[in-house]
Formats: C-alpha cells, sequence, structure tokens
C-alpha cells in the first residue's frame, strides 16, 4: 500500500532524511519511533505529499507522490492524516467539519454526506456532539472527531502524526482506543507515536528512526524483545522505564 523507496529531503544545508527506505502492506499497522528530531514526521508527511523530497521515491497504492502528473489534493482525498493538533475548522460545527470535504472532493450529496458523519461520530463515540465546535469539546474528543473526518474520505490507509502528544494523559487511551478498533478492522496504518504500550499491542511492525535514518525495521517482537542497534536499546531502555 505505501512505499518507500531511499527517500531523502534537506532544509538548505540540513540534511533531515537519508536513503529511508520501508512498506506498509495492505492492512498492515506500522508504528514509526524514535527520539525527537528524527525525521519521523517529516517522513510520514513526504508520504502524502506535504513536504516535498529531493531523492527518491514513494508510491501510494501504486500512485507515485513525487512525480509531477500526480495530482496530490486527489491523491490526499484517499490517505487520511491525522495530525497533532487536530486541525479541525473552529469555525465550523462538529458536523460541517465532517462533511465539508465530502461534498467539495467527492461531490458527496448533503444527505449522504451527513449519515455518513453520523454513522462515523457514532463510531467515535461521539453521536451527541454533532452541533457543538471543536471549542466546546476536550482535546480527546476533538482528536476522535478528526479520526471520524479523515474516515468520512473512504481512505485506502491512515497516516498519524503523533496524534496524542498534545493531549493530557488522561485523553490517551480514548485515542488509542479508536486507533486500536482501526487496526483490529483491518485498516493500513502508519504511525509516528512515542506510545509504546500502543506499539506492542497493535504494530505489525516498528520502523525506528534517528537521526534523518532509519535504523531498524523490525517484527515488533524482535525490537521490544532484542533491537539490533545500541541506539534503540538506549532508546526503548529510557521510553520503557517511565
Amino acid at each position: 500500500m505505501i512505499i518507500i523507496d531511499n527517500v531523502s529531503k534537506r532544509y538548505g544545508d540540513f540534511q533531515v532524511l537519508t536513503d529511508c527506505t520501508t512498506k506498509v502492506g495492505k492492512g498492515e499497522v506500522v508504528v514509526v519511533c524514535g527520539p525527537s528530531g528524527s525525521g519521523k514526521s517529516t517522513l510520514i508527511k513526504c508520504v502524502n505529499g506535504l513536504e516535498p523530497f529531493h531523492r527518491g521515491e514513494i508510491k501510494v497504492n501504486g500512485v507515485s507522490v513525487g512525480d509531477p502528473k500526480t495530482v496530490l489534493a486527489k491523491l490526499r482525498a484517499h490517505v487520511g492524516m491525522v495530525f497533532q493538533n487536530f486541525e479541525l475548522f473552529p469555525h465550523m460545527t462538529i458536523m460541517e467539519n465532517l462533511t465539508v470535504a465530502q461534498l467539495k472532493v467527492l461531490g458527496r450529496e448533503k444527505a449522504e454526506a451527513e449519515e455518513r458523519g453520523k454513522q462515523l461520530l457514532d463510531r467515535v463515540g461521539l453521536g451527541a456532539q454533532a452541533l457543538k465546535y471543536p471549542g466546546q469539546l476536550s482535546g480527546g474528543q476533538q482528536q476522535r472527531v478528526a479520526i471520524a473526518r479523515a474516515l468520512a474520505m473512504d481512505p485506502v490507509c491512515m497516516l498519524f502524526d503523533e496524534p496524542t502528544s498534545a493531549l493530557d494523559p488522561e485523553m490517551i487511551n480514548e485515542v488509542l482506543d479508536v486507533m486500536t478498533e482501526l487496526a483490529q478492522e483491518g485498516m493500513t496504518m502508519m504511525c509516528v507515536t512515542h506510545e509504546m504500550g500502543f506499539a506492542r499491542r497493535v504494530a505489525h511492525r516498528v520502523v525506528f528512526m534517528d537521526h534523518g535514518c532509519i535504523v531498524e525495521d523490525d517484527a515488533k517482537e524482535a525490537f521490544f524483545a532484542h533491537p539490533s542497534s545500541e541506539r534503540a536499546r538506549q532508546f526503548l531502555a529510557k521510553i520503557l522505564h517511565h
């Protein structure tokens, strides 16, 4: 579903990604982890063209992201993206947030878009919040709305960029529970996260990054039991110790 082949990117003289290669199969959940500044978020943003890359190739569902002929807006309509900070439209109700892209991008009728929105709000446990505005919801609720909004586009895969890092500790599990359900239903997912409990429970593979490079790409069992690099061992010792 996602192929990342020798991708490199720089900001001026700073090399942020170096020869990154990995792939995500259909129905697979891959967790990308590593220390801050290791290039995780940049890599996932390259997958749907939010960040340009200078070398290599990325394909999503057979479509080349870096090809100048690729219409990125069309590609992004089928690749769900959930950000750290929700990115909901504050002046729109929750239902409007869920329907606007369905109407404008997918060309759905209003009744159909609202029915889909209602189904998805129920699914993430927020059916009663449809007429509220984002500012009236907690952070965890807003992030669940953001997930529902991405699902409303019927994506072929979902990208998550540290979806719980802006949340209070009490709200993290309500978002991870929704993500876990998606994974169990067979959604193809690439998740940048520090939530190692989620990775252990849900991931098929773990990609560990450091200084813009993919240092390890292994089945979760092998990664947690005996990481092959000293850098990954140090990272796990710190993050799991707490």
